[in-house]
């Protein structure tokens, strides 16, 4: 490979725009072209970054062959974006939730395998060395019980809904924004085996283009016997936040706030407290070029197939809101 990466970017939203700040401190990257299915957005990027704009992620793949790209696109909008990197061999990461469509990620991930593709799911938060230090704790000493989520204020009433607000779109927030608390306890916990979730529309009333759960609570049980709750809430306008407490024997893990903050307690021990890095994306994004220039995945904290495993766990407690029941994972 050349010395620079050549970097592509399919949506230049808000997401991508942090992407594409971290890279741009990188010497070794170089923007080659920007997708987006508003042309005005491809193109300020493009001239941005000295780089080609496109309406079609198969456009960009075949006219400018990246060596990586970027999907930075709503859950709604993925489709076959990924699928097509894959079978052109293509490396790539994708912003969380990596899908909304179960059915269709087993494809991308049969097409990843048999490629041997390096790919990340953007779960940032594995980076941090807060994260490192509860995950190493907890290999000898293995959680019993996690509880944790995301507490937010309710939808817009004046105004043009989000589409985060509108569970067909978004997979709710549970998928959508929950899913960083999620994958942590996957991440410490282990594999999941059965999930049960209950969500309540009691709340929110009468607002235009809303449409999800005011709040919700799903319960998922670990094949280690772990249990773990996790909370999501649009109806705490006067407090909220995110949060995770993880419970071991003799390990508690602490993690607050949107850069996950750590205090770690330990029996026999003073506390520990590690501050969470601001510039994360930009630690992820460099594991993820280093990756790519080397061949070599084993610095990625999450492939795709990886992502694949976070998401479906909020996918069935979606189930379970709508059809109720437990669902086997």
């Amino acid at each position: 490979m050349a010395d620079k990466v050549r970097v592509g970017f399919i949506g230049t939203g808000g997401i991508a725009g942090q992407h594409i700040n971290a890279l741009a401190k990188m010497d070794d990257v170089q923007f080659v072209a920007f997708c987006d299915v508003v042309s005005e957005k491809a193109e300020k990027a493009a001239q941005e970054h000295g780089a080609k704009a496109f309406t079609s992620a198969d456009a960009l793949y075949d006219a400018v062959k990246p060596d990586a790209v970027w999907v930075c696109l709503p859950p709604f909008a993925h489709r076959d974006t990924e699928l097509a990197a894959a079978e052109r061999g293509i490396p790539f990461i994708v912003e969380k939730p990596v899908t909304i469509d179960l059915a269709q990620a087993a494809q991308v991930v049969k097409a990843v395998e048999s490629k041997g593709l390096i790919t990340a799911a953007a779960y940032m938060n594995r980076y941090r060395k807060g994260i490192q230090e509860a995950k190493k704790r907890f290999v000898d000493d293995p959680p019993a019980l996690a509880f944790g989520g995301w507490i937010g204020g309710g939808p817009p009433t004046e105004g043009t809904t989000h589409w985060f607000f509108d569970k067909k779109r978004s997979g709710g927030q549970l998928l959508e924004q929950t899913t960083h608390t999620v994958d942590l306890v996957r991440y410490f916990c282990g594999e999941a085996v059965e999930v049960c979730a209950y969500g309540t529309r009691e709340f929110n009333k009468g607002v235009p283009g809303y449409d999800t759960e005011d709040a919700s609570i799903a319960t998922v049980r670990f094949a280690n016997g772990a249990i773990a709750t996790l909370m999501s809430a649009l109806a705490s306008n006067a407090s909220g936040g995110v949060f995770l407490t993880v419970h071991a024997k003799n390990t508690t893990a602490k993690l607050d706030g949107w850069n996950h903050d750590l205090t770690l307690l330990s029996v026999g021990a003073d506390p520990v407290q590690i501050a969470g890095e601001g510039n994360i994306l930009e630690i992820e994004d460099r594991a993820f070029v280093d990756a790519v220039k080397s061949g070599d995945p084993s610095g990625i904290m999450s492939s795709y197939a990886d992502g694949v495993k976070s998401a479906q766990i909020s996918i069935l407690a979606n189930e379970c809101m709508e059809q109720g029941g437990a669902r086997r994972v």
